[in-house]
């Protein structure tokens, strides 16, 4: 729907994003009830050295497209990306490049890997598996 101005309408807007946007909450709610979407972390190495969310893949953005049926050979696949932080874009860059490529199913983590650990959801990182306390300011109350 668009306005007389030929913008997107708010209720467009907002339920287009929520569309393509998933938050850590969520993410893991529906890993914990199985149905859990393939998530690629497109950090770094080093990134993905220091800690990642358990069971993700790791494609670097730059290697995203020529790689990503390795994980993903179906279109339809439901994809999360994410990168570091909500001051990081590569999360939208990828979902930019799936989309483009045909996938129809990717979300972007909201506040990527930094909001999944200050959450208090379980991380591995090289050195093994660990949880930190939620941070008050973050986290889901409840």
């Amino acid at each position: 729907m668009t306005s007389q101005h030929g913008a997107t309408s708010a209720a467009d807007f907002f339920a287009a994003r929520l569309a393509h946007q998933t938050d850590p909450a969520d993410l893991a709610r529906a890993r914990a009830t199985g149905a859990a979407p393939l998530v690629v972390d497109v950090r770094s190495a080093a990134g993905w050295a220091q800690g990642r969310i358990p069971g993700a893949v790791h494609v670097p953005l730059a290697e995203l497209t020529d790689r990503i049926g390795e994980h993903a050979p179906d279109l339809d696949a439901e994809v999360v990306v994410y990168c570091w932080g909500p001051g990081c874009n590569g999360s939208t860059r990828a979902g930019l490049a799936l989309a483009l490529a045909g996938y129809g199913r990717v979300k972007e983590l909201v506040g990527g890997y930094e909001y999944w650990v200050r959450e208090g959801f379980a991380v591995v990182s090289d050195a093994g598996r660990s949880r930190r306390a939620p941070d008050p300011l973050a986290a889901p109350a409840g």
